[in-house]
């Protein structure tokens, strides 16, 4: 057995012990069936070495992931997450807007630093650290299904970026990307197309 996963087993079981903490967390589980957090749980499965059923997997996620626990407490809203997110905090280097939209499967791979601040964000959207997606007078972006950011991406003012779409590391993107393509660079331009 490899060490990863027997750190991932023993962090399981420490979520188990722990769940008595998570009984609000849990009854908002059960009660947001549509606000994408089975999507998310589902995404993040595929980033441990242990098989887990999405149930357990939330409460894995939520007890070792800061990370997990500021998008959950952006999906159940901020008036719920204010009465139950003081005991188990999020990451407080990692912001979501209020009025952000994001669709289910949100992959997060260690948000440090990262900034969502868009008018919407599609479904399987998954990013790195040092993302900035902020807003400038003309508005804010729109991110389509499928995207992948790389680390250290800034997406800045009223820019739509189409459905499966990857954005390598380090690129700055100020004009609308189309759909099914690769983009690099500061400005970023289209490096290929995807079939």
């Amino acid at each position: 057995m490899n060490k990863r996963k027997i750190r991932d087993i023993l962090k399981l079981v420490s979520s188990i012990l722990f769940a008595w903490l998570y009984i609000p967390h849990i009854c908002c589980y059960f009660a947001n069936s549509r606000g994408g957090v089975r999507e998310d749980i589902n995404a993040l499965l595929s980033r441990i070495d242990i098989k887990l059923p999405p149930f357990l997997g939330f409460l894995f996620f939520l007890h070792n992931n800061a990370y997990y626990r500021t998008l959950f407490y952006h999906r159940i809203g901020p008036v719920v997450a204010l009465l139950i997110g003081w005991w188990r905090p999020g990451d407080k280097y990692f912001t979501i807007s209020k009025t952000c939209k994001i669709g289910g499967g949100c992959l997060l791979a260690h948000p440090y630093a990262t900034i969502l601040n868009a008018d919407q964000i599609g479904n399987n959207f998954s990013f790195r650290h040092c993302t900035t997606l902020g807003a400038k007078a003309n508005g804010r972006p729109t991110i389509g299904d499928n995207v992948a950011l790389g680390a250290n991406v800034t997406i800045i003012g009223k820019v739509h970026i189409g459905n499966n779409v990857i954005v390598g590391a380090g690129s700055v993107v100020v004009k609308d990307i189309p759909d099914n393509c690769v983009v690099a660079g500061n400005p970023a331009r289209i490096i290929k197309y995807l079939s």
